[in-house]
């Protein structure tokens, strides 16, 4: 590893520990030139995922939309910031280890809409509602009732 000081070339690994919740590895390192200390973190390299659109178009993955969904859904809800992002954090792992390289769009919904169940019914109706997009009242309570038992 290069040193972002002076450029050497030779580095050493003074401390390595476990980051963001085992995904990652961070390593303290020094200088053996200029004696300096920075940090760097390891990240296993995921394969490039395409999402399937409804329409059948591709785009790359993009986690920020996962992230959008769920907010919108949680907005003024009893939901910590933690929770949500371990529940963003569940669906990317469970999306991840099916080793795909293209996914339809309708399988993230279900893995995040599932996650929401299980975490709060005001915030799986409210994701469930736009993303199925529920045509009216009785679509809505169709949805409500199975939440219900």
């Amino acid at each position: 590893m290069k040193c972002p000081f002076c450029g050497h070339e030779n580095t050493r690994v003074i401390d390595s520990r476990p980051a963001e919740e085992n995904n990652s590895i961070r390593r303290r390192r020094v200088c053996d030139e200029c004696d300096k200390r920075f940090t760097t973190y390891e990240k296993v390299e995921t394969i490039p995922l395409i999402i399937i659109k409804k329409d059948n178009n591709r785009e790359a993955y993009d986690r920020k939309k996962i992230e959008a969904g769920v907010l919108r859904a949680c907005h003024k809800r009893p939901i910590s910031a933690d929770a949500i992002n371990k529940l963003i954090d569940e669906a990317e792992i469970e999306i991840f280890s099916r080793e795909e390289k293209e996914i339809p769009s309708a399988v993230i919904g279900e893995i995040v809409m599932e996650k929401l169940k299980n975490l709060e019914a005001v915030a799986y109706v409210r994701f469930a509602s736009v993303y199925r997009e529920f045509k009216d009242i009785n679509t809505f309570m169709d949805e409500l009732k199975k939440v219900l038992e």
